[in-house]
């Protein structure tokens, strides 16, 4: 469905297909249809093989094969981290070590071309950043090498920690290990649609009809703000009224320490009219988890309310500058005029302002001063 979506968005099926060829497969065809799901059109493709058996490959095998191919470095690399987030949750839930792990379904020609193909596509239309919605998972039993098994999969779950999902009350599978393993590996962030200048669209389609929606995986292409980017953050929130001062510091180094991007603590005035604090920690999303940790030892608070939520930030890197008193760490900022600006780093001010006895307002000054002198260049 993603290569389809792609192809409905204008991948060249040709291109597509003199691509793939260069994988060492044999055995097989593709095709391109416009296909009708619910009144909605969009582009199915499919992997027609001529034998019905595959050898059950490992993830060796697999590396060898895209290996072998012509495709950019790129391609061949993003391709095999996704087979790598496979075989990992595989192993997990199979209790084997990964170079055990023996792919059945995924392992086979028509997997290894799905997802290679999805990458290719993403590379050839000049796609840089993905972001997904939040996922709807079914429900019910599916049938696969290993028998019977639960919906959603047991290696979709595990692919999808820390990702966004909700039940869609369907018996069908909506989200496939591949299909997770591909969003979990490519998808810059989850949840909410960034800001764009919307280019096109496309429309990739499944086998069967769905009773209560159309089965289409829709791709939608823009055009971001150049100086800023998006991403997905985790915002954990807990309100303390029985923590001591000194125990609300040393909780906010943890967090730091631990990964936080942003702590914050605000007056509140909490139930029976008590005093308290208002804790809000920001971090990325896989480490909600251990955000949460501490703040159950360290505050002992009983409840944490988390969601995921979108920012929109400027693009900054770390640069080095030269001082009156030496080589000194900044961040270097690109505005939204697209002029960069320097940002002076506390901890970087403060050594200096400690070594030479001066006020560290002054050494701020200085860095401040730079973005306003014409003749430096930034």
């Amino acid at each position: 469905m993603l290569i389809g979506a792609l192809l409905d968005a204008g991948l060249p099926f040709e291109k597509l297909r003199a691509a793939l060829r260069t994988l060492p497969l044999e055995g097989y065809s593709l095709e391109s249809e416009r296909v009708e799901r619910t009144r909605l059109y969009g582009t199915r493709f499919k992997v027609r093989q001529s034998f019905h058996e595959h050898p059950h490959r490992n993830l060796s095998d697999i590396k060898g094969i895209i290996g072998a191919c012509s495709l950019s470095h790129k391609v061949k690399e993003k391709s095999i981290a996704v087979f790598e987030r496979l075989a990992g949750v595989e192993a997990a839930i199979h209790n084997v070590a990964t170079d055990e792990v023996r792919f059945h379904e995924v392992g086979a020609v028509d997997s290894i071309i799905d997802i290679v193909g999805a990458v290719f596509g993403i590379e050839f239309l000049g796609i840089e950043s993905i972001h997904v919605s939040s996922l709807p998972l079914g429900q019910g039993f599916t049938e696969c090498a290993h028998g019977r098994i639960p919906l959603p999969a047991p290696a979709t779950l595990a692919l999808l920690k820390e990702v966004p999902v909700y039940s869609a009350n369907t018996p069908f599978e909506l989200v496939t290990p591949t299909g997770a393993a591909l969003a979990k590996e490519l998808a810059e962030s989850f949840g909410h649609m960034p800001a764009m200048t919307l280019e096109t669209t496309g429309y990739g389609a499944g086998t069967r009809d769905l009773p209560d929606r159309p089965n289409l995986l829709r791709i939608i292409i823009g055009r971001q703000e150049a100086e800023t980017q998006a991403d997905t953050v985790a915002v954990l929130e807990t309100d303390i009224d029985d923590a001591s001062p000194e125990w609300m510091g040393f909780a906010m180094e943890r967090l730091f320490e631990s990964g936080a991007l942003d702590v914050t603590f605000l007056p509140a005035q909490m139930k029976k009219n008590r005093p308290g604090v208002h804790v809000q920690v920001v971090c990325v999303p896989h480490l909600a988890n251990a955000m949460m940790d501490v703040l159950f030892a360290e505050t002992g608070t009983l409840g944490i309310r988390h969601c995921y939520s979108q920012r929109r930030v400027l693009k900054r890197s770390s640069a080095e500058v030269d001082s009156p008193w030496g080589i000194m760490k900044v961040k270097k900022a690109v505005g939204v005029d697209g002029r960069a600006f320097l940002i002076p780093e506390y901890e970087e001010c403060r050594r200096i302002a400690t070594q030479k006895g001066l006020p560290l307002r002054d050494i701020y000054s200085w860095v401040s001063g730079l973005n306003h002198n014409k003749g430096y260049r930034i």
